[in-house]
């Protein structure tokens, strides 16, 4: 009698939870970058306009390190009542997974999926003193110039990161890998001209790549960036390395249904506005394409899945 006392106790203050929220307080954004990068840009971006519908604020706050699993802890640890969330991308949930063997939580348990935000690209790019314009010229140049060679990712275990490990095994290239702690400590390093050659987010990277910078040589993913149609993919260039990313909205584990479904909802609402598309392209990223939280919780079980089989097959360590 005691414990269906309790339950239906809780089960009502859940309800109660719910229908207040978001009104008791702004709303903490985690993002696993330093400000600055694509990730964060694209993050402050929603943040704005989802405060805006849900009337209340949202504040971003930047949570960087170890590819994502510092922030991951962060919501993981937080009270269940989603007054926390988190803006992250496929690596630092997905890939970690394959890749560390002990993380300080269970991400299938304790980051439930709220929404799909949009896909996550990347630019193979290089300094503009690097004699390339496409991949079979880089590869080439890359085995001419075996010395000190090296590229930049943001992170052990980033789309860029594994990207190029599985281009390697496929070529045969000798390059070493320098992790950051985002995309834009990269760029920040291509323009100063310590690091030639890397992976960046193709959202952060087009100034640069429009002042002539850096150039990019080609895009992961199944499609062209909407403002760098002359970037051909890696598939495109005969390289087939398609691991697609996404960005999408978590929260901890255990918040309510009736609040994972209200963010989804409201999220997905602000994704489809003509303001929000005409901001995807401004940020040379494809339209969103709105799912169920259901529907993305597939996504994120079937990446674990697959990320997991690339990272296996192509040996990728830590570095």
């Amino acid at each position: 009698m005691t414990i269906l006392v309790i339950q239906i106790f809780l089960a009502a203050a859940n309800i109660t939870l719910a229908a207040e929220w978001p009104t008791e307080r702004p709303i903490r954004l985690i993002v696993p970058t330093p400000p600055g990068g694509g990730v964060d840009i694209l993050a402050r971006t929603l943040a704005e306009r989802l405060g805006n519908v849900l009337n209340q604020t949202v504040i971003v706050e930047n949570r960087t390190g170890a590819n994502g699993v510092l922030a991951n802890n962060e919501l993981a640890k937080s009270p269940p009542d989603g007054y926390t969330a988190l803006f992250t991308y496929t690596s630092a949930l997905a890939v970690n997974m394959a890749l560390q063997a002990k993380l300080p939580y269970d991400t299938l348990r304790d980051l439930k999926p709220v929404a799909q935000v949009s896909a996550a690209p990347t630019f193979l790019a290089v300094t503009t003193d690097v004699p390339v314009n496409d991949l079979e010229s880089f590869f080439k140049w890359v085995k001419d110039n075996p010395r000190n060679q090296s590229y930049g990712s943001w992170g052990n275990g980033s789309l860029g990161h594994l990207t190029m490990e599985a281009l390697k095994k496929q070529t045969g290239i000798n390059i070493s890998h320098m992790p950051y702690r985002g995309s834009a400590p990269v760029l920040s390093d291509m323009v100063s001209g310590v690091l030639k050659v890397a992976f960046v987010d193709t959202v952060a990277s087009l100034p640069y790549i429009k002042q002539g910078k850096i150039r990019a040589l080609a895009i992961n993913g199944n499609t062209r960036a909407p403002l760098s149609p002359d970037v051909p993919t890696l598939s495109e260039q005969g390289y087939p390395v398609n691991l697609e990313s996404w960005f999408g909205i978590f929260v901890q584990g255990k918040t309510p249904d009736n609040i994972v479904l209200r963010l989804n909802s409201e999220i997905n609402r602000v994704l489809v506005t003509p303001e929000m598309k005409a901001r995807f392209m401004q940020l040379n990223m494809s339209e969103s394409h709105p799912k169920r939280t259901d529907e993305f919780a597939r996504t994120v079980q079937e990446d674990v899945k697959v990320w997991g089989e690339v990272i296996r097959a192509n040996n990728i360590k830590l570095d």
